[in-house]
């Protein structure tokens, strides 16, 4: 995971703090002073001759320039790399300008390159905003995926009272939950076991994606959480007709099969039903009484329109009441198998297709 400039480095300090395991985490940035509170030891500090450690100064060009400059350490920090996630907030200059070519770089290396980030509020003014779309349109060529969240749709989940610096720090962990989503499937060994090739034969030269992110809690948590993924407020376009989807659907140790079939159904019924379909059912023992179901989708018939980049986060769709945590009844522990490691469910036989 490559975070590139503040917003990018802020958000790889918040996956640190929340213990994302199975990657290595990178920052690279013009700012040295920014570079000194990074939470992790493998930084780089790009554009030395060109900025002297004082940041691109808003400046796209500075950000892109700098990134040419060090090229060669790039393409070093990202050896022996077979998925890369780059992070970062559009609209500055170091990530704005210096992500496009990043990922070109780990492109060139052969990586699956992921790039998820954020476009920013309206009351950041114009100038971002332009700044952000160009470097959206620049980063989207050089990438297998793109996830874009618009930051001003937060504003439709940001409770009215969230301090700023919180409203922040919200965006920061929608990135967070973006490249978690995904690596999670890869990393942790789960209900049904996915690897790295699974993910690649979706996301290679996939183009925009859609993101949805939904938790549900009580008797029909499993259904509530995929309503709320594919429902949110946050996301401005349906996901109808997807060709390709990652699903990633974790819960706690009382998760059942007949939940991960419940919610995988209810995105299947949505998608393309010829769609190539990755899923993966991750344990996560904090997630006790609760159900995060992930969609990533992408293939949608060749459109490209930034406009409609979207990712979403959102606790429980507004429409659904949060319910206690479902009793565990003692016979589910009879009909669950005591291995972690389960055949793949009928139902996802049927709906797996050859890949090309």
């Amino acid at each position: 995971v490559v975070g590139v400039g503040g917003g990018g480095c802020n958000a790889v300090n918040r996956m640190i703090e929340s213990n994302l395991g199975g990657v290595e985490f990178w920052q690279i940035n013009t700012d040295a002073q920014a570079l000194a509170q990074a939470k992790t030891s493998y930084c780089l500090q790009i554009g030395q001759k060109l900025t002297r450690g004082l940041g691109a100064g808003g400046n796209p060009a500075i950000g892109q320039k700098a990134a040419e400059e060090s090229r060669d350490e790039i393409a070093k920090a990202l050896e022996n790399t077979d998925l890369v996630f780059i992070t970062a907030g559009m609209g500055g200059g170091t990530g704005t300008g210096a992500a496009p070519i990043v990922a070109e770089i780990a492109k060139e290396m052969g990586c699956l390159t992921v790039a998820v980030v954020t476009k920013p509020f309206t009351f950041e003014g114009r100038r971002r905003i332009s700044q952000a779309e160009e470097g959206i349109r620049a980063l989207e060529t050089k990438v297998d995926t793109l996830i874009v969240i618009p930051n001003d749709k937060l504003l439709a989940v940001i409770p009215p009272e969230t301090p700023l610096q919180e409203s922040f720090r919200m965006a920061d962990d929608i990135l967070r939950q973006g490249v978690q989503g995904i690596s999670d499937i890869i990393t942790i060994p789960g209900l049904v076991n996915v690897d790295f090739a699974d993910v690649r034969a979706v996301m290679a030269d996939a183009g925009s994606a859609l993101m949805g992110i939904g938790i549900g809690s009580g008797k029909s948590r499993a259904k509530e959480a995929a309503i709320a993924a594919i429902s949110s407020p946050l996301i401005e376009t349906s996901i109808d007709g997807a060709t390709g989807v990652v699903l990633n659907i974790t819960g706690g140790k009382d998760l059942t099969l007949h939940e991960v079939n419940a919610a995988a159904e209810t995105i299947y019924e949505i998608v393309d039903p010829n769609a190539n379909i990755i899923f993966g059912a991750v344990i996560d023992e904090k997630m006790q009484g609760e159900v995060r179901v992930t969609v990533i989708a992408t293939g949608f018939s060749g459109e490209k329109k930034t406009s409609s980049h979207v990712a979403s986060t959102v606790q429980t769709p507004p429409t659904v009441q949060k319910t206690p945590p479902a009793p565990k009844p003692s016979e589910k522990d009879e009909s669950q198998p005591p291995s972690p490691s389960l055949d793949i469910p009928e139902f996802l036989q049927r709906r797996r297709f050859p890949r090309g």
